[in-house]
């Protein structure tokens, strides 16, 4: 076996025929005599002319080579078994139960919203702008917001926890192997449904418990303890400890916590809007005219600081479409999703500008929350009704002008032409404004009036943090509550929520002494 590190074209990393005979020529071999090539990394280079990184093993004449990915053994939870209650089901949710089953603790997975089968139908309607389901939509059921999302697995977390584990359990219940060496890894919202109902079925059958349309609107608390936590109908379901999962959407839970004795604060975020271009000119663009068709749809991230405050590209989906995100009546939220082949016509991206607690008056623990609410309120006043978005010619928003005709867009139930230049708060929509200039200077062609803005880009983490000990990961003020993932505010995508909540899980099982 021998291990390269080589610098190909497109043509050559992603062609396996032309990637074995290249190699064969290279080791003056015939191409027969290579039985196994296993790729560890792969990466793209789009500077100046195109280059793809490939870090491979190559075995020769009948070698073999370990198949990259852990392995995983999970025992059947004993009738004594600890039981840990978590509230939420998406990637906090699920790896901190995983990781809780391997050590003989027994979830209990209490989720507001549906299973993904009934999820499923529900999006169905909302994307149709049929009906509007406040507990089964793109934020709410189970796998949280990433099962309907583009599936990136990609992570600046990387000292936060064991990311190799992440994405070895992802490959285990189902994702392509190529998650396990693409530099920028996703699953796609076509695959992640089938691979959360995995996880789902070997957690259930080695005696874990979900419980779905079962939201908590209760804590049972007893000498600065938590005990139990009560659902919306009345059910109470005992814990010896419990993980609080629930999502950066879950916002109304924010305030039964804080009555509840537990101590949260304000939290910064970021809100914008999500634009939105034809694949075909971001290719162009990133890859150059000539670029290959053998490479995947071009993606992109941009940044500029503009009066002390980061305006940047957020979740961008290439070969995605946009949908909406909303997870109350009357406000109108949008997000961006793909599927495992990115093979819409369209990409797109939130830009977004930061927020700081001391950009908003007053120093209330909601006041970043009310003001996200406040603004997402607005956008549905400013759409269509119903699920019609606010949108903007991307242009048009940077010079200031109403749009008299929008450019063909992916979002399904529909958008409607709205002055989002002027009803966005000023301080976001002035910096917005600015850092498209700088952005069309860096990326040609990029502000164009056949690129679309549409409002509001408002869900990108938390805007309220429930705090929790650095060493224990345990809530000061209430015991055995384990605050975790991004609605916690402690994590911000698929990849870093579910390293949150394997290491959430690690945490209890010191506390419980296991």
């Amino acid at each position: 076996m021998k291990s390269f590190e080589l610098v190909l074209t497109p043509e050559e990393a992603y062609n396996d025929h032309a990637l074995k005979q290249l190699l064969a020529k290279k080791e003056g071999v015939e191409a027969s005599a290579i039985s196994t090539i296993i790729i560890r990394h792969r990466s793209i280079d789009a500077r100046k002319a195109v280059k793809v990184l490939v870090k491979l093993d190559v075995a020769f004449d009948g070698e073999t080579i370990d198949i990259p990915g852990e392995k995983f053994c999970f025992e059947k939870l004993s009738d004594s078994a600890k039981q840990v209650v978590i509230v939420g089901s998406g990637p906090a949710g699920l790896f901190a139960a995983l990781r809780l089953l391997q050590h003989g603790v027994k979830p209990i997975v209490v989720e507001r919203g549906k299973p993904v089968e009934d999820r499923n139908r529900d999006i169905a309607l909302l994307n149709r702008n049929e009906a509007f389901d406040p507990e089964s939509n793109y934020a709410f059921g189970e796998g949280g917001a990433g099962t309907y999302s583009d599936g990136k697995l990609y992570t600046r977390s990387t000292k936060r926890g064991d990311i190799n584990r992440i994405l070895s359990l992802f490959h285990f219940f189902g994702a392509d192997s190529n998650v396990l060496f693409e530099a920028h890894p996703h699953i796609g919202t076509d695959k992640l449904p089938a691979i959360v109902k995995a996880m789902r079925n070997l957690i259930e059958e080695k005696g874990g418990e979900f419980l779905f349309s079962k939201k908590v609107t209760a804590l049972n608390i007893h000498n600065q303890k938590v005990c139990s936590v009560v659902t919306h109908d009345g059910q109470e379901i005992k814990a010896d400890a419990l993980i609080w999962a629930s999502g950066h959407s879950a916002t109304d839970n924010y305030r039964m916590l804080h009555e509840s004795g537990l101590l949260l604060q304000a939290k910064g975020f970021a809100l914008g809007v999500r634009i939105e271009h034809q694949q075909e000119l971001i290719n162009t663009i990133q890859y150059g005219k000539k670029y290959s068709k053998l490479l995947p749809p071009a993606r992109y991230f941009i940044s500029h600081q503009v009066q002390g405050r980061g305006v940047y590209s957020f979740c961008m989906c290439p070969g995605g479409i946009i949908v909406p995100a909303l997870t109350q009546s009357k406000t109108m939220v949008v997000n961006g999703m793909s599927n495992s082949k990115r093979n819409s016509r369209f990409a797109n991206a939130g830009l977004v500008v930061e927020i700081k607690p001391e950009d908003i008056e007053g120093s209330d623990v909601f006041k970043c929350l009310d003001f996200q609410q406040h603004v997402e309120a607005m956008a549905y006043t400013n759409g269509g009704g119903d699920m019609i978005a606010p949108a903007q010619a991307l242009s048009d928003f940077m010079n200031g002008k109403i749009s008299t005709q929008l450019p063909e867009s992916s979002y399904h139930p529909g958008i409607v032409s709205s002055p989002v230049h002027f009803w966005l708060p000023e301080f976001i929509s002035t910096r917005l404004r600015e850092a498209l200039r700088v952005f069309s200077k860096k990326m040609p062609g990029f502000v164009t009036n056949d690129a679309i803005a549409v409002a509001v880009e408002s869900r990108t983490s938390s805007p309220v943090r429930i705090i929790r000990d650095t060493d224990t990961f345990q809530s000061p003020a209430v015991e055995a509550f384990f605050p975790c993932g991004e609605g916690s505010g402690y994590s911000g995508g698929i990849v870093s929520s579910a390293i949150d909540g394997d290491v959430s899980a690690q945490k209890i099982i010191e506390y419980l002494k296991l």
